[in-house]
């Protein structure tokens, strides 16, 4: 299959990340606003072009004052900073269906290099007859090397917030029209 633009659909799509609270569980969260620009050709990824825009603005843990924090300079500082972008550098196939997606993700103006695991999860057709293709992906990230240093002290030992965050990413997307 040659490369090709692919839409993703937002309503079969979603951003999440967990972090470590208080050194025993994990809040989680999702971006609920993000867009995409992937050129690829589904069933082979590593010629592709892919690219994130994250809206920080619209960051969801369901909790209205946790949310608020994470929006405030001690974290992200929306004001300031929009979007966190991601734009891929290099892609390895490192099995049939899996790639190390590696490129420069931008948050709070710092630009670092990170690798993502994802899988082509298949493809299908839609009631409407469209060609859709799946795709999952995970990765880690030391929210400190971003300027995401805020934290707290406990009483017990360690921290509030934990300094690694998980990324999970599901993807449902088609051919552009």
């Amino acid at each position: 299959m040659a490369k090709t633009k692919l839409v993703v659909d937002s309503a079969h799509s979603s951003i999440d990340f967990s972090v470590k609270h208080m050194m025993v569980t994990k809040v989680k969260g999702t971006f609920d606003e993000f867009e995409t620009s992937i050129v690829a050709d589904p069933e082979d990824l590593t010629t592709a072009d892919i690219e994130f825009n994250i809206d920080l603005a619209s960051i969801n843990t369901g909790s209205e004052d946790r949310d608020g924090h994470l929006k405030s300079a001690d974290f992200f500082d929306v004001e300031n900073n929009k979007k966190m972008n991601f734009k891929t550098t290099n892609i390895l196939k490192t099995s049939d269906d899996e790639y190390d997606v590696t490129g420069d993700l931008t948050i709070k103006g710092v630009t670092k290099k990170e690798t993502f695991k994802v899988v082509f999860e298949g493809q299908g057709q839609d009631p409407w007859g469209n060609q859709v293709f799946g795709f999952t992906g995970e990765g880690k990230l030391n929210r400190e090397e971003y300027g995401l240093t805020w934290n707290a002290a406990l009483e017990t030992g360690g921290v509030l917030v934990g300094q690694d965050v998980k990324i999970s990413i599901d993807l449902q997307a088609k051919k552009e029209a």
